[in-house]
């Protein structure tokens, strides 16, 4: 009896020390950090464990549901607040201003141990007044199809969520993949011009309209222009005459809506602009808006999914873009799906 509860002891003793080893193996030890690279190519060391994050970037937030992560938010971009149906509780999270003019005292108040901003938006001004206060600055977009893979998982890897990473990255490269093995097939590509938020505002080299449109198999008019938002006008479109127009709607909050009246609105006013009128993508009426949650961004899959179709009827009859978003929402952010995302 004695030898078995000495074994027992041990046993327990093991037991105990092994649990010790393991939480020590998984939560970042005092003083440790993190080395990535953003979306300038800067190497950012970040402090462990992230705890605390600002978010001035709405692609970013919702990757960060994607994560599960989105109990470390103490701070948003006040955007946000339009949408609040989507966000649910992030929404009412504090504000800290725009996504290009955050209130910088105010991120500073929130003591962050991590804040995400786009690319270019704000300026380094950012840098400079969260560098005063030790807090790292982490630039990512999230809203370029070509570079969300590896964003997200730079995310993964900050907070300890690599296996929720890996199953979006997986998720969405399988629906690349089953679209670029039909693209192959193609020998003439549907010509497309592809207008941003503001009216005669195209999307050229670099931006994430160009890079949708190029996945879904469709030549962008403006893809050999040298901005990524490029002016054009009225006579630059007619004179190349696309099969196809494509615009993004900002603003629309697809989540909430139950009629398509505004996307319709704005298709409507693309399809009345006089000089447009002998345009063949007018003529045939090929001219659709995409609301601006699937307009680049983490669900620029299924923004893409519904070009394929538009671009390519015939070969993408399979392809329900619908069917594709509805999986996104129940499985990456747990909501039911519900909204109106395009005109018809």
């Amino acid at each position: 009896m004695r030898i078995f509860d000495l074994l027992s002891k041990v046993l327990l003793i093991g037991c105990l020390a092994a649990g010790f080893v393991l939480n020590c193996c998984m939560a970042p030890a005092f003083g440790a950090s993190i080395a990535v690279i953003d979306a300038l190519g800067r190497t950012v060391r970040i402090p462990l464990p992230v705890r605390r994050i600002v978010s001035l970037n709405s692609d970013a937030l919702e990757v960060l549901c994607i994560l599960k992560a989105k109990g470390l938010v103490v701070g948003v971009d006040s955007h946000v607040a339009r949408e609040s149906r989507f966000w649910g509780d992030l929404a009412k999270k504090p504000k800290v201003g725009r996504w290009s003019e955050p209130n910088l005292e105010k991120i500073a108040s929130l003591v962050p141990d991590l804040v995400v901003a786009y690319s270019r938006w704000p300026g380094q001004v950012l840098e400079k007044k969260m560098g005063s206060f030790k807090i790292p600055v982490l630039r990512l977009d999230c809203y370029k199809i070509n570079t969300l893979e590896r964003e997200v998982s730079v995310l993964g890897r900050i907070l300890n969520r690599q296996k929720e990473a890996s199953r979006f990255c997986k998720w969405q490269h399988l629906y690349i993949k089953k679209i670029h093995k039909k693209i192959a097939r193609i020998t003439r590509h549907t010509t497309v011009y592809v207008e941003s938020y503001t009216d005669f505002v195209s999307c050229g080299p670099d931006s994430g309209g160009d890079e949708m449109c190029a996945l879904a198999g469709g030549h962008n008019i403006a893809t050999g222009l040298s901005l990524p938002y490029p002016r054009v006008t009225p006579e630059w479109v007619v004179s190349r005459n696309p099969d196809v127009i494509i615009k993004a709607a900002a603003y629309a909050n697809g989540y909430s809506l139950k009629s398509p009246k505004p996307l319709n609105m704005r298709r409507d006013a693309i399809l009345k602009r006089p000089a447009f009128s002998h345009v063949k993508a007018v003529k045939t009426g090929n001219v659709h808006v995409l609301d601006s949650s699937i307009w680049s961004g983490p669900r620029a899959i299924i923004g893409c999914a519904y070009m394929a179709r538009w671009f390519y009827p015939k070969l993408f009859s399979d392809l329900n873009a619908e069917a594709l978003h509805k999986e996104y929402f129940e499985t990456f952010l747990g909501i039911p799906y519900q909204g109106i995302y395009v005109s018809k």
